[in-house]
């Protein structure tokens, strides 16, 4: 006889919070079909009184705040001048593929120090349509003409680059360097100590759907780990709704070899991780403190999870399978219809539709994070299961989400490409 499965929670109530009936899509999504919002166009706040945006909902954030004074406010005619730091890795590639979409975003700067004085479709060939500037060295770049950077720098060298640039421009940077609030855990798990404690302070946290109204207002967004994007989005609200125990919290999380970066390394050769799967970081990925603060957060006591993340021999693509205890009366049905309740307005968040598994082939190329809950074949217990885009919802797609934010912009500005399938 084969092996039990465990099977996929059945006969979900596709309601929303009001009671009204939805019906589940063609494709095994819940919620409902959003049309994209029409473009606006930027002016700066010395123009135009502090405004509020619609903005794709979530009951994290039901109430929306008005912009800050000093953000950018909508104004048709005018543009956000970009710089790309970093531009030569894959995140900085997924910032110019992005924004070819992107009707407000226009990059004047590029810089990649290796590459510097070298066209970016010589580097990157697929993306030799764009009309782009030539790539120059950090120390040469002239940001008097920029609005916002994205930062695509290693870990352990933005903190002193970011300390060094000009204070009117809005940042989000894409590396670990400002994620930790505590500058001594960063020291702990990074291994030197923090280079600009006084940013540190001033980051935001970029988790869009769960810190909107922060991100809106803020200069600086660390924007989260593609790890911990994909165990956030489920764990915190069931974590803050106490419908799981805050002990024995599992986490098998699968990534593509993308996400190790495009720096030439001998584990990442075609010879290393064909035809094989393999576990890394064991008890001691940098992402664990990452996780378990924003797991702390929403409990408001300390979380500590198992995390073991493991390279699979793939371009691109990330899987968390995610175990949790159930606290006492709680089904795995309850997850599911907390989940659904949580993120029905959501853009980018979708849950399944019954027993439909995600995959991470069904979110390539795409800001989307896809999610599902199984009950398990132990009693107690239950089996999450998301799939995210490293490189978009996991990094440079999650970045122009919080960008757009952070200038007064649609949040899925720019970000309305479909996964590509197969």
């Amino acid at each position: 006889m084969g092996a039990r499965i465990p099977h996929p929670v059945a006969g979900m109530r596709a309601t929303d919070p009001l009671g009204i009936l939805l019906r589940p899509a063609a494709n095994g999504i819940l919620g409902s079909n959003l049309k994209p919002f029409a473009g606006f166009m930027l002016k700066t706040a010395q123009q135009i009184q502090p405004l509020s945006l619609r903005v794709r909902g979530s009951a994290a954030a039901s109430q929306r705040k008005l912009f800050s004074p000093k953000a950018a406010a909508a104004k048709s005619g005018e543009v956000v001048r970009i710089a790309v730091l970093g531009a030569s890795g894959y995140t900085g590639a997924e910032i110019v593929r992005i924004l070819a979409n992107h009707p407000q975003f226009d990059i004047k700067v590029m810089t990649a120090d290796r590459k510097a004085g070298e066209q970016f479709g010589s580097v990157f060939p697929h993306l030799i349509s764009q009309d782009l500037p030539r790539l120059v060295a950090i120390k040469d770049a002239d940001f008097s003409g920029v609005d916002a950077v994205f930062c695509c720098l290693p870990h352990g060298t933005t903190q002193e680059i970011i300390k060094g640039l000009p204070r009117h421009l809005k940042i989000v940077d894409l590396s670990a360097d400002f994620r930790l609030r505590d500058i001594n855990e960063y020291a702990e798990w990074y291994g030197h100590s923090h280079r600009a404690p006084e940013l540190q302070e001033e980051a935001v946290y970029g988790l869009t759907e769960l810190h909107r109204d922060d991100i809106r207002n803020a200069r600086l967004v660390a924007n989260p780990g593609c790890y911990p994007t994909s165990v956030q989005l489920p764990l915190v609200p069931l974590v803050k709704s106490q419908l799981i125990k805050l002990t024995n919290i599992i986490i098998d999380a699968k990534s593509g070899v993308s996400g190790a970066g495009r720096g030439a390394k001998e584990a990442n050769l075609y010879t290393e991780i064909a035809e094989g799967i393999q576990s890394y970081g064991i008890t001691s990925h940098r992402h664990v403190p990452e996780i378990e603060q924003g797991l702390t957060d929403a409990a408001e006591s300390k979380v500590t999870v198992s995390f073991t993340p493991h390279l699979m021999c793939m371009k691109r693509g990330m899987q968390s399978t995610i175990y949790v205890e159930l606290e006492s009366g709680v089904t795995a049905s309850d997850l599911y219809e907390h989940l659904k309740s949580t993120y029905e307005g959501e853009e980018f968040v979708k849950l399944l539709h019954g027993s439909s598994a995600p995959r991470t082939s069904h979110v390539a190329g795409s800001n989307y994070c896809l999610m599902n809950v199984y009950e398990d074949r132990i009693p107690g217990r239950a089996i999450i299961i998301s799939v995210i885009d490293n490189l978009v919802k996991g990094a440079s797609g999650q970045a122009v989400q919080n960008l757009n934010l952070m200038m007064g912009l649609p949040e899925n500005m720019g970000l309305q490409y479909q996964p590509l399938f197969p």
